[in-house]
C-alpha cells in the first residue's frame, strides 16, 4: 500500500488549501484514514479522521470548524479541506491508513500502519 499526499503550498492567513491523499497498491475503500501534522520542533499531532465508509469524522480541537475531511473511495482518495488557515497551522501534513484494521484511538499514531510522505503547508501572515 502506498499513500501519496499532495496539495500543500503557500497560502496567506485566512486562506484555504485542499490536500489530497491518493492510495495505490490495494483497495482503499476499507481503510480508516487519519491526517496528522508535524511542525518544526514539535511532535506529530492528530488533525482529522474519516472512517472507511465516510460516515464518521473527527477533528482536533485546533482545527474544528475550519477543516473538513471527505473521501471518494471510487478514486481511492481522501481530501482534507483546510479553510481559515492560521499562522499556527504550518507543518508537514501526513495521511495515514489503518490497513490492518487494528482500530483503537483515532488520534494515536500507532493505530496507522501505512503513511504517506507528507506535504508542506506554509501560511504567511
Amino acid at each position: 500500500v502506498q499513500l501519496q499526499a499532495s496539495g500543500g503550498g503557500l497560502v496567506q492567513a485566512g486562506g484555504s488549501l485542499r490536500l489530497s491523499c491518493a492510495v495505490s497498491g490495494h483497495t482503499f475503500s476499507k481503510y480508516d484514514t487519519g491526517w496528522f501534522r508535524r511542525a518544526p520542533g514539535k511532535e506529530r499531532e492528530f488533525v482529522a479522521f474519516i472512517s472507511w465508509i465516510g460516515d464518521n469524522t473527527y477533528y482536533a480541537d485546533s482545527v474544528k470548524g475550519r477543516f473538513t475531511i471527505s473521501r471518494d473511495n471510487a478514486k481511492n482518495t481522501v481530501y482534507p479541506q483546510m479553510n481559515s488557515l492560521k499562522p499556527e497551522d504550518p507543518a508537514v501534513y501526513y495521511c495515514a491508513a489503518d490497513t490492518s484494521g487494528v482500530g483503537g484511538r483515532i488520534d494515536y499514531v500507532g493505530r496507522y500502519d501505512s503513511w504517506g510522505q507528507g506535504t508542506q503547508v506554509t501560511v504567511s501572515s
